[in-house]
């Protein structure tokens, strides 16, 4: 892809103290990142986290070629941090098999499709390892914790005041911009499209669900063999599938066994509920011996964690003003092709370099009015890079999920059909060109100034 730049080479912005107030609302995985962007460009924004601590939740979790790039041009450290936490896979394969079908007499399953994925693979990692290794690069005062948003107060800005947040133990902040990385229930989505708008609440149920667990290496390699634990493997079948890859240094086998559930999601306020391993050996009771083995090797007392996204009601835009959306906060996908977390990099990304520029505007440092102009336009152009491709990976990510469990009656369990729906799909997200949508976010803001 050529030479890596994140930003810093095309403004001064590092050169000087910001003159932006940035609060980012959610300290994750999506907010810690774009701080980090941030603060490389000489920029210091506040995370403010509901919670008391830093916390991510979820086991596992996976990085494509598209997502390590985007990494390196937010900010080069997040790249370094992923790689100290990450596992490679033993081949660099991603192996989709027929999890139904018993394997032959050699113990080979029944290949559906395989993909090459680069060099070193597709690699995982503990999603907490991950952000704790994340937030030892965040500077101390950075994070505001226990603050929960109840509103953000905007006069509109024409005379260049600041924006007013309020929190639910009545203090308050103020900030020139919002970024709402406040994840799958975002208080900032609401405030963005308006609380009349179906898309503001809490994302729906995909009548999906998965048993998530653990494995021991030293329990899971005898049974299944060195090939099956070191890459990444996704067993499909009828209303289906279990992925498994390796995390914690290899020491552990990550599985995510989804099923179809035709009921309601009982919990209001949860999308996990306790679950025994003997609901999923029924679940999985028609699939093959090789699934059959992996979910007997999982704990006794395990979670059933609910797929919830906002394919249903996607957002009509993911700004308001000077108020935008970033990550889950924005377009929550099912996580069958394990991109949500890469897009809410690449997010970062393409925010972390135009607030870069608005913050290396010297006239816009020096009047209120310039300022807020130039933010929303920056907004405005995030907006017009970021809204489609991250809606279609809400919408292909539905999508994939019934081809996976063999229930798209267009594609249904024929091999060549499933083969060829996976691999457009998968190659639209990790060969997209990061490079390129940094190119295009700096001319469409560059045409956004024309005239001022």
């Amino acid at each position: 892809m050529g030479s890596i730049d994140n930003g810093n080479s095309s403004s001064s912005s590092s050169s000087r103290p910001s003159s932006l107030d940035v609060a980012i609302i959610g300290g994750g995985i999506a907010g810690v990142t774009l701080a980090l962007g941030l603060l490389s460009r000489g920029i210091i924004p506040t995370i403010y986290e509901r919670g008391r601590s830093f916390a991510e939740i979820g086991a596992g979790i996976g990085f494509t070629q598209n997502a390590e790039w985007a990494m390196k041009v937010l900010d080069p450290r997040i790249h370094a941090a992923f790689k100290r936490v990450t596992v490679q896979n033993g081949t660099d394969w991603f192996n989709w098999v027929d999890g139904e079908k018993e394997a032959d007499e050699d113990g080979r399953v029944a290949m559906i499709h395989s993909m090459y994925l680069g060099e070193r693979g597709f690699e995982g990692c503990s999603r907490a390892e991950f952000l704790d290794e994340l937030v030892k690069s965040v500077p101390q005062g950075t994070v505001k914790f226990s603050k929960n948003l109840a509103a953000v107060v905007d006069s509109d800005g024409d005379d260049g005041s600041k924006m007013e947040l309020e929190f639910t133990d009545g203090t308050k902040a103020f900030a020139d911009v919002v970024i709402g990385c406040d994840g799958i229930r975002s208080r900032v989505r609401q405030i963005v499209v308006g609380d009349a708008n179906k898309a503001a609440h809490h994302p729906h149920y995909s009548h999906k669900y998965a048993f998530r667990g653990l494995i021991p290496m030293e329990t899971a390699l005898p049974v299944l063999g060195k090939e099956k634990t070191e890459t990444r493997h996704m067993y499909l079948g009828p209303d289906g599938l279990a992925l498994t890859f390796p995390v914690a240094g290899g020491k552990l086998l990550n599985v995510v066994a989804f099923v179809t559930d035709p009921k309601q999601w009982p919990y209001v306020e949860k999308f996990t509920a306790p679950a025994k391993k003997s609901d999923a050996v029924r679940a999985f009771e028609g699939f093959n011996s090789t699934v059959r083995s992996i979910i007997d090797m999982l704990p006794d007392e395990l979670n059933k964690w609910a797929v919830f996204d906002t394919y249903d009601h996607p957002l009509p835009t993911f700004i308001k003003g000077r108020i935008a959306l970033s990550g889950d906060a924005a377009h929550a996908a099912a996580p069958y092709h394990g991109a949500g977390a890469g897009m809410a990099v690449e997010d970062g990304a393409v925010l972390a370099h135009l607030l870069s520029e608005v913050n290396a505007d010297h006239d816009a440092s020096q009047d209120p009015r310039r300022r807020v102009v130039l933010l929303k336009k920056a907004l405005e152009t995030y907006n017009a890079i970021r809204l489609e491709r991250a809606q279609w990976l809400v919408q292909t990510s539905r999508e994939v999920g019934h081809i996976y469990q063999w229930q798209d009656p267009r594609v249904g369990s024929d091999h060549a059909k499933v083969a060829e729906e996976i691999d457009w799909r998968c190659r639209k997200i990790w060969h997209y060109d990061i490079e390129n949508m940094m190119a295009e976010s700096k001319e469409h803001f560059r045409k956004q100034l024309e005239g001022m």
